[in-house]
């Protein structure tokens, strides 16, 4: 038997450990998850099957919503009849309602199946998903645009959230089409985006996650976002910049969704195997996410936080960056304390440590975790504590390095001699560990 090497046991540990948190959080939670046809015809629904089964088996509510765009375009193609569109918008005429009604039919059939495989030695092994679908979406047409009447193309009128959620409370996965009924008996033939955010906000989901083409929304320089408010996503969409086709459909419908309660929206590719998996279970994910407004939360730290404390500061204590503190000290000194957390996550901290007498300050215990640095973060910390210094009229902040020297000189610090510490903090200096001491004055606020 194959022997794995310790190195990959242990980050295998660390990040089986590190997801604990997201799981107990996910559990009993509503997703709902769209994908339009392309993930179906290119191959790439078997994959996604994986992350949904495991998904469903951690107690997610799975709503799922497809789409059937290039095998509804197929089916126009094979019978030679004309995809006209109106502003964008598909016209469904009689004969191509008909090909709509086959093509979708056709992908919902594979979704099924896919969704029943149970194969010995795969990631579906002993799945146990029962696929649950109905007349739960009501729909009206969406009627005469700019002159033109788009006849079978409606839009969403009403969700049956009650069957929704009780084939949910079944532990079923409901699996919507781009397909409405009308009270009348009409078919209207509607969009995947439409469809999933009328659900999302009809059930008032916790996650709305498209499936798209492109990683998500990027900045003007390419850089891409990782967290938007809805302030900062209307603010992209008001822009005169161009937007991909997909970001330019779907990120309007993500801040619908948070606007009306949907706690997060997604937008990420459907290209990357296990996208759905890297971007809920991973501290920044590897897509686009719209909050309602910032995830991030300075406040003083409590006796509760001492143990995410502990584990930001081991990793700098081991590395000689920071002197060790026991957890008995870091409880006594707690209230000196202040953390940053991101989503509810502790991601940082930083400590003050006045000297009154002297008008002085120390900035100390300046930890950042690695996969949040380059974001801020530390500026944020920096400037809070500055700011809480001059509140208390201290006008002078030093700090004690070993390794950052340069982050700091580059924020206004400049090297100092060990004599320029306060008295009490000279005393403490320890000569073995050769610290480099930085002041910055503080500017009067």
């Amino acid at each position: 038997m194959q022997t794995i090497p310790v190195p990959a046991t242990a980050d295998f540990v660390a990040w089986f450990r590190s997801v604990a948190p997201y799981i107990n959080a996910f559990r009993g939670k509503t997703f709902i998850v769209a994908f339009g046809g392309e993930v179906v015809a290119d191959g790439k629904f078997v994959e996604l099957t994986h992350d949904l089964n495991l998904l469903a088996s951690l107690g997610v509510r799975l709503v799922l919503v497809h789409g059937a765009r290039p095998q509804i375009e197929q089916h126009l193609l094979r019978n030679q009849i004309e995809d006209y569109y109106h502003h964008g918008i598909r016209l469904t005429d009689a004969p191509t309602m008909q090909c709509v009604k086959e093509a979708v039919g056709r992908v919902r059939f594979e979704i099924e199946a896919l969704l029943s495989m149970g194969l010995t030695n795969s990631p579906m092994a002993n799945a146990d998903i029962r696929v649950a679908g109905g007349n739960f979406v009501t729909a009206q047409p969406m009627g005469v645009i700019h002159g033109v009447d788009l006849l079978h193309t409606g839009n969403v009128r009403k969700i049956d959230v009650s069957a929704i959620n009780d084939r949910l409370a079944f532990n079923e996965v409901v699996l919507l089409s781009p397909l409405g009924f009308s009270p009348t008996g009409e078919i209207f033939n509607l969009t995947l985006e439409d469809v999933a955010t009328a659900t999302a906000i009809a059930l008032d989901a916790d996650k709305l996650i498209f499936l798209m083409d492109t990683d998500g929304v990027t900045d003007k320089k390419g850089e891409l976002l990782r967290e938007l408010t809805i302030a900062s996503a209307n603010e992209i969409l008001n822009s005169k910049r161009k937007l991909p086709d997909d970001v330019a459909l779907f990120l309007p419908c993500a801040v619908r969704a948070c606007e009306a309660g949907v706690a997060r929206s997604h937008l990420i590719s459907r290209h990357l195997d296990g996208a759905v998996l890297q971007e809920l279970f991973s501290d920044i994910g590897i897509g686009s996410m719209v909050v309602e407004s910032s995830l991030n939360t300075l406040r003083d730290a409590t006796i509760d936080d001492v143990g995410a404390i502990l584990q930001l500061l081991q990793p700098l204590e081991e590395g000689g960056i920071l002197v060790r503190r026991s957890r008995e000290l870091l409880e006594r000194e707690i209230e000196r304390f202040v953390v940053l957390e991101h989503d509810h996550l502790i991601i940082g901290c930083a400590a003050l440590y006045p000297f009154a007498d002297e008008k002085t300050a120390e900035l100390a215990c300046l930890a950042i975790q690695p996969a949040y640095r380059r974001h801020g973060y530390g500026d944020a910390l920096l400037n809070h504590i500055s700011a809480e210094a001059r509140a208390q009229g201290l006008n002078k902040l030093v700090v004690l390095t070993t390794r950052t020297a340069h982050w700091f000189v580059e924020r206004g610090f400049t090297e100092a001699d060990v004599s320029e510490l306060p008295a009490q903090k000279k005393v403490l200096y320890n000569y073995q560990r050769r610290s480099k001491v930085f002041v910055k004055k503080l500017k009067s606020s």
